[in-house]
């Protein structure tokens, strides 16, 4: 084994603390934020507080902040005003992020944010042939600010391959972050797809991502898919891709769920000490990207950033 192929593995072990979810976080500083537009609102209406939301996760520990730019799909905003502001309000998410990011002497990254583009949890909706009608407009939007490339929630395997395929050959890191079947699950990890994810991560191995995460679903289940993963990726000589998680603080979510139906409640056993217990879990289980998602704050991001090694 060369040096260098040494120093990048060590490189994969090193604990980089991510941001946490960012809707909670405007609507607890007053943004305007309501469904169907969920996180997009602010960004139209109060684009300072994105930016307070993008401060505090950095002063929190932060070591990467995503772009606000998950419901900026006409799932969330409509077609007409996709069509007619998407590309803009993407580079704005960006924008934010990037001035936030530059503030810290190169210390913080910004990782753009590619969402599920037909709906959140919804593999069933995914349609090949619009990929690139809804994603180009983001990521043209998104490019000059970022410095990785974050395909996050998928909730199948085609969806991140075809967003790969439309990125610019920029050099950047590409991650992907699954969410899981977390209402019922087996014995075996899989995506809401059904997929297995042994399946999703060879898929990915070979398609060239930097990073494999999971997001989106409770924290009881990513430990298991986590594990599996590692095994995969140790199995295939690949052990230069990051291993992550992000978890939600919702309860579970049922099949029929459409991101829209209004507001969930959050989980009273997910302050920041027990989010930490869990954290501790994904470190042992070989994650090295660790963050929040849908729930969880900046105060859980402290915890991480200060107990986790």
């Amino acid at each position: 084994m060369t040096g260098t192929r040494r120093e990048t593995e060590m490189d994969t072990k090193d604990l980089w603390v991510l941001d946490g979810g960012m809707g909670r976080e405007l609507a607890r500083r007053g943004a305007p934020f309501r469904q169907p537009e969920w996180s997009a609102l602010a960004l139209m209406e109060a684009p300072e507080t994105v930016r307070e939301v993008h401060q505090a996760y950095v002063a929190s520990g932060a070591r990467v902040i995503t772009t606000n730019s998950y419901a900026l799909v006409p799932f969330h905003i409509g077609d007409e005003r996709f069509a007619a502001d998407g590309e803009r309000l993407a580079a704005l998410a960006g924008q934010l992020a990037r001035d936030v990011a530059d503030g810290q002497a190169g210390a913080v990254q910004v990782a753009g944010s590619l969402p599920p583009l037909f709906g959140s949890y919804r593999a069933d909706l995914f349609e090949a042939d619009r990929v690139s009608e809804l994603a180009t407009p983001l990521i043209r939007g998104l490019s000059p600010h970022v410095d990785i490339w974050l395909a996050e929630t998928m909730s199948l395997i085609a969806e991140p391959l075809a967003l790969k395929a439309l990125l610019p050959g920029d050099g950047k890191p590409f991650w992907v972050s699954f969410t899981l079947e977390d209402e019922a699950p087996g014995s075996e990890p899989r995506l809401r797809s059904g997929e297995r994810v042994a399946d999703a991560v060879a898929a990915l191995a070979s398609a060239g991502v930097s990073a494999i995460l999971f997001n989106c679903c409770q924290p009881e289940v990513i430990e298991g898919a986590l594990k599996v993963a590692s095994a995969g990726l140790q199995a295939l000589g690949r052990t230069d891709i990051r291993l992550g998680a992000y978890a939600n603080a919702f309860p579970p979510q049922p099949k029929e769920a459409t991101a829209n139906d209004g507001l969930d409640e959050i989980r009273a056993d997910l302050g920041p000490q027990d989010y930490l217990g869990w954290a501790e879990r994904w470190r042992g289980a070989g994650a090295s990207l660790i963050g929040g998602c849908c729930g969880i704050g900046p105060e859980h991001i402290q915890a991480l950033s200060s107990r986790l090694r």
